[in-house]
């Protein structure tokens, strides 16, 4: 255990961010550099080592969180790095991107402000990278088995780099140009530097991971062909199916899926562009979809001199306390204001888009909407509470409804779909087409990055097995094991 009054001694204290005035000025992370090392220790004193830690089951992972968090409290930084390796491939992405389930399954948060979890495992890894402690790890033998990953997001980096380690021959394909999935085009720079991901990819391919960049399965390469290269393959490529909003007006110009505008952001961080061929400066930016998506476009349209910005969200307003149906240790649906809503703009709550209204050339001009309410559960307008509002760039970040189905990789193999139209899969993760396995949204459908990560690890065991008849990898989550959503 930490300091056993450390919670008594000490409140809850986060990162420090930049002010909001400089850091709209450039892409940078949004944290003060630095700035956690020192109150680190004493965060993690608060950790109280439950005899049933709680933030275990919040945690998809099962991440170790008391037995890091003390030895963050004794500032044993390669210690903390070997415990939250143990049970996470990347810890500088949840560090940065994961909402924490951890926190609000940590037994303290029943009366107290929880655990900064999430900001104690970013300053274990930082720490770590920083001293040098983060080292390739190399199979001692090879088995001779070869494997293919279908994509480079968090679940198929995970999964490649378990099944390298095992030994395996592993080669990732990636559609885009570059590795990283979503981490690389569609998570802004100011959540999280691009950096983070390189040298990530370095150490996996210190490690022996091969990566194929601009190959698409199921166009580039077909998947008979790639069945029969590999002895076994992974499909983690994602819920890339948007969800679109068919209302009048949605074929004007200026009307973008987030993940059409987004990445081009991203490719002027990478150099691709010098500025953005889609770009929010002057524009009176409307911002459709409450999630985190939104929240990414809201903060890239602040970065690129929007006029003004609003985003709309369908549901109301969730509460700042725990609803009577979210008890502690569930993760609940609070009112959130993330480092975007922070440098401004405007939410709207329980609002739905009726049409867009454009100018002669065809321009997008203003978003029609109309006030919302659920009555016996079900969604309806509110007659009168018609208006419209500017709009010169519409996003749209409603969520994804499943992995993409048009580019053959769900016919050529000859998937099975479950109910909800995700890549089925069995208890090893195995799909209905033996020496096929998925992981990640693919399979899960729309999910958290930690969600991505513990599958990527738990569908590398169920291909060891397949490979080699037993495995000693571990495997955090069942795909079944529905006890843990969030």
């Amino acid at each position: 255990m930490a300091d056993p009054k450390g919670f008594l001694n000490h409140g809850r204290e986060v990162a420090q961010t930049r002010p909001v005035g400089e850091r709209v000025q450039d892409w940078n992370e949004v944290y003060v550099p630095g700035s956690l090392l020192p109150i680190i220790s004493k965060q993690a004193s608060r950790c109280m080592d439950c005899g049933i830690p709680f933030c275990h089951q919040g945690c998809p992972l099962g991440n170790l969180i008391p037995e890091w968090n003390d030895f963050a409290y004794r500032e044993d930084w390669s210690a903390a790095s070997e415990r939250l390796h143990a049970t996470n491939n990347f810890p500088e992405f949840t560090g940065r991107l994961c909402p924490a389930p951890c926190e609000s399954a940590c037994v303290l948060g029943i009366n107290q402000p929880a655990v900064t979890i999430k900001n104690v495992e970013v300053s274990i890894i930082d720490k770590a990278w920083d001293a040098n402690d983060v080292k390739p790890q190399a199979p001692d033998r090879l088995s001779g088995k070869t494997v293919a990953v279908i994509g480079s997001g968090p679940a198929g980096l995970a999964a490649a780099q378990q099944l390298t380690r095992a030994g395996h021959t592993v080669a990732v394909y990636e559609r885009a140009d570059r590795i990283g999935g979503l981490l690389r085009y569609g998570i802004p720079e100011f959540k999280m530097e691009k950096r983070h991901i390189n040298r990530r990819i370095e150490q996996m391919r210190a490690e022996g991971t091969k990566f194929r960049t601009g190959v698409e399965i199921g166009r580039d390469i077909d998947a008979a062909k790639l069945r029969k290269r590999y002895d076994a393959v992974v499909i983690a490529a994602g819920a890339t199916m948007a969800r679109d909003l068919p209302v009048p007006g949605r074929e004007l110009k200026g009307v973008y899926q987030a993940m059409e505008y987004l990445p081009l952001a991203n490719k002027v961080q990478e150099g691709d562009y010098v500025t953005t061929p889609v770009s929010a400066e002057g524009k009176h930016v409307v911002v459709i979809g409450g999630g985190d998506t939104g929240a990414d476009c809201v903060g890239t349209a602040h970065r690129q001199g929007a006029a003004s910005v609003t985003q709309l969200e369908i549901m109301p307003r969730p509460g700042e306390e725990r609803a009577a149906g979210q008890p502690w240790p569930t993760f609940p649906m609070l009112y959130k204001v993330t480092s975007a809503h922070e440098e401004g703009g405007e939410r709207v709550y329980s609002v739905s888009t009726t049409h867009f209204e454009g100018d002669e050339d065809g321009n997008v001009q203003f978003l029609h909407l109309i006030e919302v309410e659920f009555i016996d559960g079900k969604l309806t307008q509110k007659p009168g509470t018609e208006r419209k509002i500017p709009a010169q760039l519409v996003t749209l970040a409603m969520g994804f409804t499943g992995t993409d189905r048009e580019n053959g990789l769900v016919d050529q193999f000859s998937l099975d779909l479950d109910e909800r139209g995700n890549v089925a899969r069995d208890a090893e993760f195995q799909t209905n087409v033996p020496g096929v396995f998925v992981a990640g949204d693919a399979g899960r459908g729309q999910s958290l990055i930690v969600w991505a990560i513990a599958e990527g690890r738990s569908a590398a065991r169920g291909v060891d097995r397949f490979l080699t008849g037993a495995s000693d990898l571990p495997s955090p989550i069942r795909p079944t094991d529905r006890s843990l959503m969030v």
